[in-house]
């Protein structure tokens, strides 16, 4: 009884060191593939966006505080991809030549833009005045907005859709501007879109900004542009 008494300690011991062990193990893979990860969920976003799902989101409300925005570490993608629920997709971007294919959700909320591009007004219309999206530049160069700063030029197309219509731009302007720029958001009488991303360094923005061209319903879209927003999201 004694021995066995004795063998206790050490087989608590032995059983918190093993614990610790794989502990250890899982925080290392943790930092290692932190950013695969990552990556990975906000990949995993994939909504399916339908015309009356958009009818519906364009009447919720949002957050349009872009002093609230955080950087998108891992505790911010894990949050929104937890929390998919506040997000309230009312459209699509594609920019085939950039390669991209994102949800347009609306604001600018930590959720809206770990995982799709974010409208910047409350009041904006697709097709109707100045339509600013706003959306993050990752390490990867497929990632969200990350094509905008590798891939987009003057003279690439820009097609908009929120499920019923499709709205055709022409990139115009490709600049870099000051963080404190925020008059480009606001509402102008000629038709735009105006894409925002963070510049290499993060300290001023990329503006992409497109002039209008036309637009048609969604049906008679050419069928290359119907297969661009068939397909998945560029977030991979």
């Amino acid at each position: 009884m004694a021995d066995k008494k004795k063998q206790q300690p050490k087989r608590r011991w032995r059983w918190l060191w093993s614990t610790l062990f794989v502990l250890l193990i899982v925080i290392s893979l943790g930092l290692i593939f932190n950013e695969q990860i990552k990556n990975w969920l906000i990949s995993s976003y994939q909504p399916k966006i339908t015309r009356k799902a958009v009818q519906n989101n364009e009447k919720k409300k949002a957050s349009y505080d872009f002093s609230k925005v955080k950087s998108l570490d891992f505790s911010t993608v894990a949050n929104a991809r937890w929390n998919t629920a506040n997000i309230h997709v009312v459209g699509e971007i594609l920019m085939p030549q950039s390669k991209i294919h994102l949800p347009i959700a609306k604001g600018v909320s930590n959720e809206v833009l770990a995982l799709t591009a974010g409208t910047m007004r409350p009041d904006q219309k697709m097709g109707q005045g100045n339509y600013p999206l706003a959306g993050h530049h990752m390490s990867s160069q497929s990632i969200l907005f990350s094509p905008l700063y590798w891939k987009t030029r003057v003279g690439q197309i820009i097609y908009l859709t929120n499920a019923k219509t499709v709205f055709v731009y022409k990139v115009s302007v490709r600049k870099f501007i000051p963080a404190t720029d925020v008059g480009v958001v606001a509402q102008t009488k000629q038709k735009l879109v105006t894409l925002i991303t963070c510049d290499a360094t993060g300290a001023n923005r990329l503006m992409i900004r497109g002039k209008y061209v036309k637009q048609m319903a969604y049906k008679d879209a050419p069928s290359s542009v119907q297969k661009g927003f068939h397909g998945g999201f560029n977030n991979k």
